[in-house]
């Protein structure tokens, strides 16, 4: 009777331990997905943190911006291109980074009326065939939209051919003189400062053909709202051709 209650306490305890070793594998799959999931967890955690760091170096909005600019672009065009076609919007694209710069010829016909030698006469420019950026033209006068160092330079050519008979004026001592003018705005009651002169006094006969022609060029510092102009001595001797007589600036420095 012993031996059989000692053969069923081994049977019972040997039942427990095959029962223990038989419920491990049902415990494993939890821990897998416990494991699992905490992984995941972690791995989210680091993407939200990494996502933070872009956004906060700007990274991300660099690329999102690029991604869209081709958008962008195949909108845009078609507006500027509708824009341009007006011609005054074209022109202020146009001058908007452009240098000043500005060359005048002269206005034709040219009066011949005066032909006093003492009188000194501003030249007047014609404006339709000229080139005005930046600068605007007023009764002979060129006027600073910028402030700046300019070049300055003017040619004026003077002739006289005897065969033209409201030419049959006194040309045996003829003076030649041309100006180049420069008027402050801020002081114009001071009168406008003499920049330089140039020319010669000719001694001419009626019955040839004579040309002299005079060029000069400085520098001078201009302010917004000043104005040059030139003038010449016997301006009833100008030659009328563009390439002969001009007036010209343009801005070589602030």
């Amino acid at each position: 009777m012993a031996a059989n209650y000692c053969r069923g306490y081994l049977r019972n305890h040997m039942d427990m331990e095959n029962g223990q070793a038989r419920s491990h594998p049902a415990q494993s799959p939890h821990r897998t997905l416990v494991f699992g999931v905490l992984a995941l967890l972690a791995l989210l955690q680091v993407a939200s943190t990494v996502t933070i760091l872009l956004h906060l170096t700007g990274y991300l909005r660099e690329v999102d911006m690029s991604s869209v600019q081709p958008a962008e672009e195949v909108h845009s065009e078609p507006i500027i291109a509708d824009a341009l076609r007006d011609p005054q919007i074209k022109e202020r694209w146009r001058k908007r980074d452009a240098t000043p710069v500005a060359h005048l010829s002269v206005r034709t016909p040219i009066d011949f009326s005066s032909t006093d030698p003492t009188v000194v006469t501003t030249v007047h420019w014609d404006e339709l065939r000229s080139t005005l950026i930046k600068f605007k033209y007023h009764n002979g006068r060129l006027l600073m939209e910028e402030q700046g160092l300019y070049y300055v330079y003017a040619k004026t050519c003077f002739r006289y051919a005897a065969d033209h008979v409201s030419n049959r004026q006194d040309v045996s001592n003829a003076q030649l003189i041309q100006y180049i003018y420069h008027e402050i705005n801020s002081q114009s009651k001071f009168g406008p400062v003499l920049l330089s002169k140039s020319g010669g006094t000719l001694q001419w006969s009626h019955r040839n053909y004579h040309m002299y022609c005079v060029q000069q060029g400085r520098s001078v510092r201009l302010r917004k709202s000043d104005s040059l102009f030139v003038n010449v001595s016997n301006s009833w001797l100008l030659d009328p051709e563009p390439e002969g007589t001009y007036f010209g600036a343009f801005k070589m420095s602030n």
